[in-house]
């Protein structure tokens, strides 16, 4: 993946204020998201791994519509459709038959009071094929604020403005908290929170402030 274009804070600072307040509405409706959405929410990140977002989000509304938190029926068909097909769909249906197994046990978890952090670790060692940024996104979809989703766009656009030498090959535990925390003493020089930096960066590649 190249680097994108070198991004100076000034020209952050402009692109903010023009789209500041669709990213603060986008903000708004993550944290007015009822927790009778999480489950579908949860199913959303873990779909979107290497496959659209678009996509992911219209396997959502299938599914929705059919009632799977309710029935359980095998998911693979959905997934596997040609109009909105997610890459690796019979190990991600097994991962959200898991999910709806478990999830009791994962909606307690979200409501015991704990911190982003500790709810993303605990998220991350519990719910199979939900990895660091997974679990992140999937927390800022709920409401949770100052956790990045370090994805591709989101890295490259990091090192575009600087905040990283290089792109990383791949993102351990340790590698991935270590960019986090450059990338909030980033957003903090900027004076634009993480979390609007984030979907900056993301209406910068796409020109959408998606979810």
């Amino acid at each position: 993946m190249k680097p994108a274009t070198r991004i100076s804070a000034g020209e952050l600072a402009d692109l903010h204020a023009a789209r500041r307040d669709a990213i603060a509405s986008r903000l708004s409706d993550f944290s007015s998201v009822p927790r009778s959405e999480y489950f579908y929410e949860l199913l959303y990140c873990l779909l979107t791994p290497q496959s659209s977002a678009v996509n992911a989000g219209k396997v959502i509304d299938v599914l929705r519509e059919r009632g799977f938190r309710e029935e359980g029926f095998d998911p693979a068909p959905v997934l596997a459709r040609k109009e909105h097909y997610i890459r690796f769909h019979r190990t991600k249906a097994a991962r959200l038959l898991i999910v709806r197994r478990d999830f009791g046990m994962i909606s307690a978890r979200l409501a015991d009071g704990s911190s982003p952090p500790e709810l993303r670790e605990w998220l991350v060692d519990n719910v199979n094929g939900l990895g660091w940024k997974e679990a992140s996104h999937f927390l800022r979809n709920t409401g949770h604020r100052d956790l990045a989703i370090l994805d591709r766009h989101i890295l490259k656009n990091l090192a575009a403005a600087g905040v990283l030498r290089r792109l990383p090959k791949s993102l351990t535990r340790r590698r991935y908290l270590s960019i986090e925390t450059k990338f909030a003493a980033f957003a903090k020089r900027t004076g634009i929170p993480m979390d609007e930096l984030d979907l900056l960066f993301w209406s910068m590649e796409t020109g959408q402030i998606l979810k």
